[in-house]
């Protein structure tokens, strides 16, 4: 890793990876059931993102309800993350369907147009979490979807990127209740300005 990723590490105070071990289990997989917790929003063919995918508990998700027609972008800034990801999304039997890609806490860095995309509990760890939301939003195509998704210890953080999304000009619809965690659910406007779900 260069001396600048590192540093970036550092002063975000991100998530180590080798904690992802604790979120990586059955109580979560219970709980927070991706398949049925995306199945509203995510379809056969889609391509989506999870952007900060750590062990890839939404990548693995997306993958299933998107298919081998479908593709998943599994983002996060550590490669180890993403390695883990990848071996789970291998004995899941959908690694051909995700993309891991390690990208630098400032920006993305893709081109894919996106039908949806999901940001779990990590856009409070970068440097700048409106760049984030402003890239995703240009990424997303006409009526794509985000689920923003924090833990609830991080409000003040939340409230805030959720007013950042608004001014981007997300629109904010009902947001699903996930055990324990905040949850806002928004979508991009259609080129004509209104949407096949209003």
């Amino acid at each position: 890793m260069n001396k600048s990723k590192t540093k970036i590490l550092k002063q975000q105070k991100v998530f180590p990876w080798w904690l992802g071990y604790l979120l990586d289990n059955p109580l979560r997989r219970l709980l927070h059931p991706a398949e049925k917790l995306l199945a509203p929003y995510v379809k056969n063919g889609m391509t989506t993102l999870d952007y900060g995918c750590g062990f890839g508990h939404y990548s693995i998700g997306m993958a299933k309800l998107t298919g081998r027609n479908g593709k998943v972008i599994a983002v996060d800034i550590q490669k180890k993350m993403l390695s883990r990801m990848m071996t789970r999304a291998g004995k899941a039997g959908v690694d051909k369907i995700i993309k891991a890609h390690l990208c630098d806490g400032k920006s993305i860095g893709i081109s894919d147009r996106l039908d949806f995309a999901v940001i779990s509990n990590s856009l409070h760890e970068t440097p700048n979490p409106s760049d984030i939301l402003r890239e995703i939003f240009t990424l997303l195509k006409p009526d794509g979807i985000l689920l923003l998704l924090e833990p609830k210890a991080v409000k003040k953080y939340f409230n805030s990127e959720v007013e950042t999304a608004k001014n981007i000009g997300y629109i904010q619809m009902k947001e699903p209740v996930i055990f324990k965690q905040l949850t806002a659910i928004f979508r991009k406007k259609g080129v004509d300005g209104t949407s096949d779900m209003d």
